[in-house]
């Protein structure tokens, strides 16, 4: 059994409360972030045409975007969270990395600070998963009790 499967089936025994309200106050946050980033027009428009290759930048300005408003919406529900993750990462590297490091940590925009936090957030759900109360509990459980039942209706069938 690998690492995470063993938190996995860690988080199932124990069911904390706190590490799924974590899981949707992340989400919502990214989900607020892409709202943001789509509403403030003209640091969008200067970011374009600062790039030396304006239609990446537009596509990634589209990415961004995209991946922010559904990945936040699923991991706040717990749907397909480690994929939803595994598309932020990339986004808050850049953040981090590349849009950011010229702040401090405690600098009057914290930005990096708060880029920073997020991607640790992320990671830390990318391995520990959807969490106890979340769609993919839900699919996994509703999923076992059909094997089951399928289970027992073999058994019947051949005594």
């Amino acid at each position: 059994m690998n690492w995470a499967q063993q938190v996995d089936r860690w988080q199932h025994e124990h069911h904390p409360v706190a590490y799924d309200y974590g899981r949707i106050l992340l989400g919502l946050f990214i989900l607020y972030k892409g709202l943001t980033f789509i509403a403030d027009t003209s640091a969008l428009a200067q970011i374009i045409q600062n790039s030396q290759f304006q239609f990446v930048a537009l596509g990634l300005a589209h990415y961004v975007a995209f991946a922010h408003l559904v990945g936040g919406v699923l991991i706040a529900i717990g749907l397909i969270t480690r994929v939803a993750i595994g598309f932020q990462i990339p986004i808050l590297i850049g953040a981090v990395f590349f849009f950011n490091p010229d702040q401090g940590f405690f600098s009057v925009n914290p930005q990096f600070a708060v880029s920073l936090i997020t991607l640790i957030a992320l990671i830390f759900y990318f391995i520990g998963g959807s969490g106890y109360y979340s769609v993919d509990h839900k699919f996994e459980m509703n999923e076992k009790r059909l094997n089951e039942k399928k289970q027992q209706r073999m058994e019947k069938e051949l005594y």
